[in-house]
This record gives structure tokens, C-alpha cells and sequence, in this order.
């Protein structure tokens, strides 16, 4: 059974392009537009790993994780943060918040397929 993943993206194009990345390495893939959207999936369907952007309209990326964290579906749920941030007090909140690690945009496929093979497995 493929491991499921879901991706936390205003960007349309940027959803499309990890959920493409994904799909062509084995993955099943959820997409949501932003941290609302996402807590909903997050908390209706088992995922084994999360991909969020950080600066998102409405419920950005840091709030998501900080509320996901609250529910007992996220325990063990590795997240990471794709966001075109690489401020270190970002780093360091979203560590606070529960996140797993963080990827800057743009990224590279093949760096992004091994952080989801590390966090969440093949």
C-alpha cells in the first residue's frame, strides 16, 4: 500500500508540481489550498506525512501546524515546511509548533522525494 501524503499550498502550480513529483514515485497524494483546507483533510483522512507551505491567506502554515498538533490524528505525522522562507526564527518557530523539517523553494525533486522517503517512508 502506497504511503498517503498531503500537500498545503496556495499556489496551484506549486501543488501540482510536488503532487506530480509524488505520484511519479509511488506516492497517493492529497492537495489542499490552505491551512484550514488542510487541517480538514489532515483530520478526515490518515496521512502518513505532511508538506506545508508557511505563508498562506487565511490559516497560514505556522497556525496549521500549531492546531493539527492538538488533534490525536497528528501524532507521529511527520510535517514539513516547503515555503520560500529560510529565516532561522521561522526554523526555529515552526520546530516549537511541532514541524519535522523544512525545504526551501524552489526545490529540487529528487532532494524533495528523499525528505518524504526519510519522514514518512516508501
Amino acid at each position: 500500500m502506497s504511503k498517503t501524503i498531503l500537500t498545503i499550498d496556495d499556489s496551484s502550480s506549486v501543488r501540482q508540481m510536488v503532487s506530480l513529483t509524488l505520484a511519479s514515485a509511488g506516492y497517493a497524494v492529497i492537495e489542499a489550498v490552505d491551512g484550514s483546507d488542510g487541517y480538514d483533510k489532515a483530520t478526515t483522512a490518515p496521512v502518513d506525512a505532511i508538506l506545508t507551505d508557511l505563508n498562506m491567506p487565511g490559516m497560514n502554515g505556522l497556525d496549521f501546524v500549531r492546531k493539527y498538533r492538538t488533534h490525536p490524528s497528528s501524532r507521529g505525522v511527520p510535517i514539513v515546511f516547503l515555503t520560500t522562507e529560510s529565516d532561522d526564527g521561522f526554523k526555529q518557530q515552526a520546530k516549537a509548533a511541532g514541524a519535522t523539517g523544512w525545504i526551501v523553494k524552489p526545490f529540487r525533486q529528487d532532494q524533495l522525494l528523499a525528505v518524504v522517503k526519510k519522514v514518512a517512508g516508501a
